[in-house]
């Protein structure tokens, strides 16, 4: 196998070129093996196979400096820079990453995971070069999807006055997660069929270049003019018109294309993008079709492309996409807004049923929370449904745009908490801390399917700013026993005992159950408490609580700074000293990728660690 010759980095110059296209077939199988097993990105990453081995042909690493937006099509980076071996553990508990991670190699040149940033970290990286008189390269690939984000174009009009070389690729495959939108996937699709102006491009470069003496100075001239040609054949022309060199577009597997392009694109003095042309999912049938369901999967069936584990219990994010189409028919005024996730964030129905109503802004976080304000602005009742860690990504837009000025939107924050394999940059454990920061704000966290469906009710029919946080996977089915009606502001009692009050948020009640069951067969008779809302506090329930209880365990997947518990422990400083608060949350770090129970129990959020902690303070106490 060719493949078995790649040991570490630039083991592949010295592969002959006749072998790199049963290399890249070589590639994708491994992938499709790898990732049947483990799980993870495909589509993307066999969508890339060609343009990442045309890359690693024109740059030598880790001198020169590869920067992958978002990173999730980084795997054939990663086996070219000798980690093949190490797949077996991608995405798993002390494994492989599944994006780019400089602890992991000096070849990742920047920690990835959100969108839109690669071209900013890719500038920094030019001009840190520039000052230092170093002489490598430095490209930053971006899919067409994240050219949605406005952070994207904030950078490329800042790396037009570039005077010296900076390689923008543009991996154009015309989705993100799902289908791009926009005006951006519109223009691009107008360069995708310039083919002719391409081809005559090439031809009138190479006859000129043959001119004595003045044909590569032609060539020059021309390339700098804005021309009539171009401006026929591709309309607007953005990127040479902001001041970049454009080239392409190219077929993206077509590798001695590329690597003709690279090399000329390496030669240009200033900023340069290079428009490439691939297809999600290529080289395996089921992820060709279905790109946006292989963008992320759990292991499955070669043959059949099937996910071997079937979901039993609907999730949140079900139970979610059924409750607002509900809610939808009976409240005309009821939209919803989507990051270029409808299918993640369950919105697919709605849009189906409610077209009109529904809003795929792209991958534009921030433009998607102010586009809302001005919706409830206008009258209407914006859902804003975006994964917990990237919504963080629009603090600034909800702050001022949203509580400001006392909007009615709702915010539905998905895989809030721990979420497992995508590691450090998709854990979902800050957004208590920057949504109860906020004045005017509402948080809940349900604990069950029908609590969240009651929760979505309510926040439809509340005045202001609101945000319900629930977790990725299946839903608590738990606890429907217990229903109270949903109030402002009011938790909900499961259990009254005495001494020891336990107060759970959300996606941690199915483990405080298991602590108060614990608790009691040793002999203690805990009080165990729905939190409900995290904002505004139950300080009603706080103040009765603390006539016959010593002791407080707040429960949260989040963060402790800003957490749940340590709004309780304030509270309870300034008005009930005596009692203590013990606070069981995120300590001030970043969780790393692998399994969510194994990872609670890593960082103290186990069972068996919270019930032997309280048990240890109620002995301190007692001594």
């Amino acid at each position: 196998m060719i493949l078995e010759k790649i040991k570490k980095p630039n083991d592949i110059h010295k592969i002959p070129l006749e072998d790199f296209e049963p290399l890249a077939a070589e590639i994708r199988d491994f992938l499709i093996r790898s990732v049947s097993q483990t799980g993870g990105h495909l589509a993307s990453n066999l969508g890339v196979v060609e343009l990442t081995l045309a890359l690693h042909n024109v740059l030598d690493f880790p001198e020169d400096k590869l920067i992958w937006d978002v990173g999730h099509q980084a795997y054939t980076h990663k086996i070219l820079t000798g980690r093949k071996d190490e797949f077996k553990n991608l995405r798993q508990e002390g494994g492989l990453s599944g994006f780019p991670k400089r602890s992991e190699s000096p070849c990742d040149a920047y920690d990835a995971g959100h969108s839109s940033n690669s071209i900013s970290a890719g500038l920094g990286y030019v001009h840190a070069r520039d000052i230092l008189g170093q002489k490598h390269h430095v490209v930053s690939v971006i899919g067409d999807g994240a050219l949605t984000g406005g952070m994207a174009y904030e950078a490329l009009n800042n790396a037009a006055e570039l005077k010296t070389n900076f390689i923008i690729i543009i991996n154009d495959n015309n989705m993100s997660i799902s289908r791009n939108v926009g005006g951006m996937s519109t223009y691009l699709s107008a360069l995708r069929t310039a083919e002719a102006y391409t081809g005559m491009k090439m031809g009138v470069t190479k006859a000129l270049k043959k001119v004595p003496k003045v044909g590569t100075a032609l060539v020059d001239t021309m390339r700098k003019t804005k021309s009539s040609v171009k401006q026929l054949f591709i309309p607007g022309m953005l990127f040479e018109n902001m001041g970049l060199t454009y080239l392409g577009p190219v077929d993206g597997h077509n590798m001695r294309q590329m690597m003709k392009l690279f090399n000329e694109a390496k030669r240009v003095e200033g900023p340069v993008v290079v428009h490439v042309l691939t297809k999600k999912g290529r080289g395996y049938e089921p992820a060709s079709a279905h790109p946006d369901r292989f963008h992320g999967t759990g292991p499955f069936d070669i043959k059949t492309g099937r996910v071997l584990q079937k979901k039993t219990v609907p999730g949140y994010t079900d139970v979610f996409s059924k409750a607002l189409v509900s809610l939808g028919e009976k409240n005309k005024k009821l939209t919803a807004i989507t990051a270029a996730m409808p299918d993640g964030t369950g919105l697919v129905e709605f849009s189906r049923r409610f077209p009109d109503r529904f809003f795929d802004v792209g991958i534009a976080e921030e433009h998607a929370v102010s586009f809302a304000a001005g919706l409830a602005l206008g009258g209407l009742v914006p859902v804003v449904a975006i994964y917990s860690s990237f919504l963080q990504r629009a603090v600034d837009q909800i702050l001022h745009d949203v509580c400001m000025q006392k909007l009615h939107v709702i915010f539905a924050v998905d895989r809030a908490g721990l979420v497992g394999a995508d590691g450090e940059t998709h854990q979902g454990c800050f957004d208590l801390s920057y949504l109860s920061m906020m004045p005017n704000m509402t948080v809940l966290a349900p604990k069950n399917d029908r609590e969240l469906e009651e929760m979505l009710a309510f926040a439809v029919s509340f005045d202001g700013p609101i945000a319900i946080r629930y977790p990725r996977g299946s839903a608590h089915q738990g606890l429907r026993e217990y229903q109270a009606p949903v109030e402002y502001g009011r938790s909900e009692i499961i259990r009254k005992g005495k001494k020891i009050a336990v107060l759970g948020v959300g996606s941690m009640i199915p483990s405080c159950m298991e602590i108060c069951k614990g608790l009691k067969d040793d002999g203690y008779d805990p009080t165990f408490v729905n939190a409900r809302f995290v904002k505004p506090l139950d300080v009603d329930l706080l103040d009765e609580l603390a006539k016959d209880h010593s002791l407080f365990v707040t429960v949260e997947e989040n963060v402790k700074s800003g957490g749940y518990g340590e709004h309780v422990s304030a509270y309870m400083e300034a008005c009930h000293p005596e009692i203590r608060v013990l606070s069981a949350a995120v300590w001030d770090r970043f969780v790393p990728q692998g399994n969510v129970e194994s990872l609670r129990s890593r960082i103290g959020l186990g069972v068996e660690d919270i019930r032997q902690a309280i048990e240890d303070s109620e002995e301190l106490r007692e001594q």
